[in-house]
């Protein structure tokens, strides 16, 4: 088959085994795989594949069909623009996630050299992405997970801000606190946020492939940010920012985590669901 006839047949092969997936899907592993961008898929539609290339895409769409997660057969995953290597170890980054890194940017952008805590940083999408829009900033990152990290230091290394953002592995932000002296301007933190009993729901690319630990934030959801807002409340400079993304209708408890001491926002995602929340440190 030539490379319009294998597109035709992957679409269908995987809309009917794969919910979700389909003609996008097809692009872009068979782009993947003969190093073609989508336009080129079509401009060469007449072209056929070598052998090598239909065995190496037939392995694929079997990956795909299984439920896979597109980003890990591929292993990159754009955001905020920028292209970030994925895997296993970290969670995929979310376009809704970009909703942060947009506020972040917006009260951070008049500060002559502002200081970014990123909690649990993952893949770095939020650290790295922070560290190419805002040259002046100084990022730190923390995981727990030390494959995790090593995905962070390729993703920072490969956009040229590896020398800007500081990588330390420990629980949230514990690694910071032991700076003497340290203080953020902001934290960051898209820490796992899925009720423990919402698990099984997921779709099963998400639940059967995603590191669990990215993912499940106790029996509410907000286990990890009621340990996060008091670290954060010793670690933030006064006037500072700690921003957080939620589920939609985490919003209230969270004001409450945060209790005194702080002025809160909540912001809406595209579709005007609740998706992050910004407390100000007051004096």
């Amino acid at each position: 088959m030539n490379i319009s006839q294998w597109l035709n047949y992957a679409a269908g092969y995987l809309a009917g085994r794969c919910a979700g997936a389909g003609r996008v899907d097809a692009e872009a592993l068979l782009g993947h795989c003969t190093g073609r961008d989508r336009a080129a898929l079509y401009r060469d539609g007449p072209d056929r594949l070598s052998p090598g290339q239909e065995e190496t895409f037939r392995r694929l769409l079997e990956r795909r069909a299984g439920g896979e997660p597109l980003a890990y057969i591929t292993g990159h995953k754009e955001f905020m623009g920028l292209d970030f290597l994925v895997g296993p170890a970290v969670l995929i980054p979310r376009p809704e996630t970009e909703l942060l890194v947009e506020k972040a940017l917006e009260i951070l952008k008049d500060l002559p050299a502002p200081v970014v805590a990123d909690v649990g940083t993952g893949s770095g999408a939020i650290a790295v992405s922070l560290a190419v829009f805002l040259e002046s900033a100084r990022i730190y990152a923390t995981d727990i997970s030390p494959g995790a990290l090593e995905v962070a230091r390729e993703n920072a290394a490969r956009n040229g801000v590896l020398e800007r953002v500081e990588f330390r592995r420990g629980d949230l932000l514990e690694p910071l606190l032991d700076i003497p002296g340290f203080k953020a301007d902001l934290a960051a933190a898209n820490l796992p946020y899925v009720p423990s009993s919402e698990i099984p729901g997921l779709m099963p690319e998400v639940r059967d492939h995603e590191p669990r630990e990215a993912l499940d934030g106790g029996p509410d959801g907000l286990d990890h940010y009621r340990r996060l807002v008091p670290q954060a409340r010793e670690l933030l400079r006064d006037g500072g920012r700690l921003l957080m993304e939620i589920a939609p209708g985490q919003g209230a408890a969270l004001r409450e985590i945060l209790g005194p001491g702080w002025r809160v926002e909540v912001f809406p995602d595209l579709a005007g669901r609740e998706r992050l929340v910004k407390a100000e440190k007051m004096n």
